[in-house]
């Protein structure tokens, strides 16, 4: 059984669907680096986010949410403001 099938990270969900070999192939890492970095439950790389987004569908705020935080919705008085003055 692989590492990552004991794991729960958005980066251990894309090395069960793509493999170690498969994500080491879209990082461009060797595939040992990407086992020692899902063993120490590190995130995955910044530069290597949208690659493994497209080849998984597991959204970059899930990847990462560090880096890509989801937005979070205006409240109704922010709207209400906006409106006000006109602001976007």
């Amino acid at each position: 059984m692989a590492i990552q099938d004991h794991l729960d990270s958005p980066f251990a969900k894309a090395a069960r669907i793509l493999g170690q070999a498969g994500l080491a192939r879209i990082t461009g890492k060797h595939q040992t680096t990407v086992r020692e970095r899902l063993m120490k439950g590190l995130p995955l790389w910044p530069e290597a986010v949208f690659a493994v987004e497209a080849a998984t569908g597991i959204s970059r705020h899930d990847l990462r949410p560090d880096i890509y935080p989801r937005e979070a919705p205006a409240s109704a008085d922010e709207a209400s403001i906006s409106d006000q003055t006109g602001a976007a």
